[in-house]
C-alpha cells in the first residue's frame, strides 16, 4: 500500500486522528479488486481494521478504568465524535466493495453473510446517535463507579460491599446490604433520566434503520441468524418449568442449614454451613499466580497465554473507587492480545470471574491465528459462543482449583467452592430470565418501557415469576429497582440471554470432561480455534455441546449440577 499506515505503538496509536488512517481506506477504496490481488486487499483491510479497532479499545480501557480521567474521557469522545463515524463509513464501502465483487476465499463463508447482513442494517444517520448512546453509556459508568459508603468506618464501592453478604452474621449481612440498598437508591432519578434518553434515542435508531422495533435492529446488529425471539421465550419458559423448582429445592435446603424461615436476598451467597467466607488469594499478585496454575493444568497452552498477559500488564483486577463496575475482555487486535479487567475484593466470584474472562482471553489467542480480522472480530464470532468459552473454562478448572494442584483452596473448601459455584449458576438462569424477558416487555411495549415506573412494575412482577423463593418483603423498592443495576440492560441491549445459552452450552462440555476430560479439552480448544467461520450451532457441536432452548435439554444439565451440588457438599459437610 501507498499509503501503508507505520505505527510504532500503542502510545503513537493514541495520538493518531481520522486524516490519518483516511488516505489508506481511500487507496483500498479506489483500488480494481480481483482474484489474483484479492488476498493482499483482504490483508490491507486487515491491517487498517485492527487499528482501528485497537484505537477503540485502548480508549474504552482508559475510560473505565478511571472514570474521572478528564483527559481520558476527552480523547474517547473525540474519537467517538470523529474518528468512529468516518471508520464506519469507509468500512462500509470495503464491505460493499467486496460483496459487489463475488470474488471468494476460503474460511470466508460466515463474515461475508454477516458482511451482506451489516451492509443492510448500515444507516449513516445512526452514526451521530450512536456516538450520543457512548455519551449516556460513560454517564452510566460514572454514576455506578461513584455509588461509595462508610461501612465499619471505611469508604467501600459496591463491589466491596459483596463481602458482607459471605458474614456468618445474620445481622451483618442485613445491616450491611441495607445500607448499600439505600446508596444505590440514591441514584433512581438519575438513571431514571439516563435511562428515557436511552429510550428515545434507541426507537430512533429503529425508525431510521426503517425497521419495526429496536429489538430486530439489535438482532441483526448481533448477526442472530440461529434463532428467534421466540425461542427466547421458549427458553424462558423452559427455566421457568425446570429451573426455578430445582432452585426452590436447593433454597429450602439453604433455609434449613441456616434455621431461618424465610430466604432474603442477602441470605444467599453465606455458605449454607455457615462456615467464614472463602479466602481464596491474598492479594491480586496471589490470584494471578494460582490461576496460572489452575489454568496450566487445563492445558499448557493456556497456562503459557495467561502468563504472557501478566507480564506484560494486561491484566487489571483490583477494585477501586472511580474503576467502571463489572469485569470483561476487550481485544488488542494489532498486537493480537486480549485484556482482562475486572474488580476483586477477595472473594471466591473474583475466581469465577478470572476464570471466566480466561476463557474469552484464550477464545481470543486462538482465534488470532486466523488470517484476517474478518474471520475473528467479535462482530463475526457469535457472542452466544463467546460466552461458552469463558462459561465452559469455569468448568473445566474445576477439578485444579485445589492447593494440590497450586489453586486456592484445600480439597474440603474446594468442594465448598464448587459447590458454591454450581449453586450460583442454577441461580442465574432465572435471573437472566428476568434479565432478558425484561427487554422483550421493554423493546415490544416501546411508551410504556420508557416510563420508569412501568419498568419498575414490571420487573417486580418477572421477579415473582422466576425467584419466587426470594422474601422482599419489606424492600419492595430495593426488588422493583432491580433493572437499574444490571449493565447488560443499559449498555448492552439484549445481550444477556447470550450468557444463558452459553451456560446450557458449557454444562453439556463440563458434562464430557467429567467423562474424558483430556478429550473435552481438546474439543474446546478447536472449537475456539474456529473463531468466526463456523455458525452458531456448528461452533457449539465443534464443543461437543448443542445450542438448544428445550427443557428436555435443559433439564439434563440441571440434574447434572444438582447432583454434583449434592456430592460437593456431602465432601465438605462431612469433613
Amino acid at each position: 500500500m501507498k499509503y501503508a499506515l507505520n505505527i510504532s505503538g500503542p502510545q503513537e496509536l493514541l495520538r493518531m486522528e481520522w486524516k490519518d488512517f483516511q488516505p489508506a481506506y481511500q487507496e483500498l477504496i479506489a483500488q480494481e479488486l480481483n482474484q489474483d490481488n484479492l488476498k493482499t486487499w483482504l490483508a490491507d483491510w486487515t491491517t487498517l481494521s485492527e487499528w482501528s479497532d485497537e484505537f477503540y479499545n485502548r480508549l474504552y480501557v482508559a475510560v473505565s478504568t478511571n472514570t474521572v480521567d478528564a483527559e481520558a474521557e476527552k480523547r474517547f469522545e473525540k474519537y467517538m465524535s470523529d474518528f468512529y463515524p468516518n471508520w464506519q463509513a469507509a468500512d462500509q464501502k470495503m464491505k460493499e466493495k467486496f460483496l459487489a465483487s463475488g470474488l471468494q476465499v476460503d474460511g470466508f463463508e460466515i463474515a461475508r453473510r454477516n458482511m451482506q447482513g451489516e451492509v443492510d442494517l448500515y444507516c449513516e444517520e445512526n452514526l451521530p446517535l450512536f456516538v450520543e448512546e457512548e455519551k449516556i453509556n460513560s454517564e452510566h459508568d460514572k454514576v455506578i463507579g461513584a455509588q461509595t459508603l462508610t461501612w465499619q468506618g471505611q469508604e467501600k464501592t459496591a463491589r466491596q460491599m459483596e463481602v458482607v453478604l459471605r458474614e456468618t452474621d445474620r445481622e451483618t449481612r442485613r445491616q450491611g446490604w441495607e445500607l448499600l440498598a439505600e446508596r444505590q437508591l440514591q441514584d433512581r432519578e438519575a438513571i431514571n433520566d439516563q435511562w428515557t434518553r436511552f429510550m428515545k434515542l434507541r426507537q430512533q435508531v429503529a425508525a431510521n434503520a426503517k425497521l419495526p422495533d429496536y429489538r430486530t435492529f439489535r438482532w441483526r446488529l448481533y448477526n442472530r441468524f440461529d434463532y428467534t425471539p421466540d425461542d427466547c421465550k421458549a427458553f424462558h419458559q423452559a427455566i421457568e418449568d425446570v429451573v426455578v423448582p430445582a432452585v426452590g429445592r436447593v433454597t429450602e435446603c439453604r433455609k434449613q442449614a441456616l434455621g431461618i424461615e424465610s430466604a432474603r436476598y442477602y441470605d444467599l451467597f453465606v455458605d449454607p454451613s455457615n462456615q467464614p467466607p472463602l479466602k481464596p488469594f491474598a492479594d491480586v499478585k496471589d490470584m494471578i499466580k494460582k490461576t496460572t496454575a489452575v489454568f496450566t493444568h487445563v492445558h499448557p497452552k493456556f497456562g503459557e497465554y495467561f502468563n504472557q498477559m501478566a507480564e506484560e500488564g494486561l491484566l487489571d483486577l483490583d477494585n477501586r473507587k472511580n474503576k467502571a463496575n463489572g469485569g470483561y475482555t476487550t481485544y488488542f487486535s494489532h498486537a493480537r492480545r486480549p485484556l482482562i479487567f475486572s474488580n476483586a475484593v477477595g472473594i471466591h466470584d473474583d475466581v469465577q470471574t478470572l476464570l471466566h474472562e480466561g476463557g474469552h482471553s484464550f477464545h481470543a489467542y486462538e482465534a488470532f491465528q486466523l488470517t484476517y480480522f474478518q474471520q475473528y472480530c467479535e462482530s463475526n464470532v457469535p457472542t452466544e459462543f463467546a460466552e461458552v468459552a469463558s462459561m465452559a473454562m469455569e468448568y473445566l478448572t474445576l477439578p485444579y482449583i485445589s492447593r494440590e494442584f497450586g489453586g486456592f483452596y484445600s480439597e474440603t473448601d474446594a468442594a465448598r467452592a464448587r459447590a458454591e459455584h454450581i449453586e450460583s449458576d442454577m441461580r442465574f438462569w432465572p435471573y437472566m430470565a428476568i434479565v432478558d424477558a425484561f427487554q422483550h416487555w421493554v423493546y415490544e411495549n416501546p411508551e410504556e418501557g420508557s416510563r420508569p415506573e412501568r419498568c419498575d412494575a414490571k420487573w417486580a412482577e418477572l421477579e415473582r415469576r422466576f425467584r419466587p423463593e426470594i422474601d422482599w418483603s419489606g424492600y419492595e423498592d430495593v426488588m422493583m429497582t432491580g433493572w437499574q443495576r444490571k449493565d447488560h440492560i443499559h449498555n448492552v441491549p439484549f445481550y444477556y440471554v447470550d450468557y444463558g445459552l452459553a451456560l446450557l452450552g458449557a454444562v453439556q462440555v463440563w458434562r464430557n470432561s467429567l467423562k474424558d476430560q483430556h478429550a473435552a479439552v481438546e474439543q474446546y480448544r478447536h472449537a475456539l480455534a474456529l473463531g468466526g467461520t463456523a455458525s452458531l450451532p456448528q461452533l457449539f457441536r465443534a464443543a461437543g455441546a448443542k445450542l438448544a432452548f428445550d427443557k428436555e435439554t435443559l433439564g439434563e444439565a440441571v440434574n447434572l449440577m444438582e447432583e454434583q451440588l449434592i456430592k460437593n457438599e456431602q465432601v465438605y459437610l462431612n469433613a
